[in-house]
């Protein structure tokens, strides 16, 4: 299991992440506090909230998703 933290700081890279983990075919996890939500769906993407620290969780690698997260990591 792959974890990375990200940020995303408004609704158009919220949308840009769904989009790219909606194009994988494996299970992507978005974890903030005790909540976690399917990293494919916006609306509980758009419920976590923006500016927030969140930790992506997934089982296997896609060089488009790895090259989106590159763009949101933090360290």
């Amino acid at each position: 299991m792959i974890e990375r933290k990200i940020r995303l700081t408004d609704t158009e890279e919220v949308k840009d992440f769904v989009r790219a983990a909606g194009k994988c075919d494996f299970d992507i996890d978005v974890c903030y506090n005790r909540a976690v939500i399917d990293a494919k769906s916006l609306l509980g993407m758009l419920y976590l909230g923006i500016c927030k620290d969140l930790i992506v969780k997934y089982g296997e690698q896609d060089e488009r998703f790895e090259h989106v997260m590159n763009k949101y990591a933090i360290a």
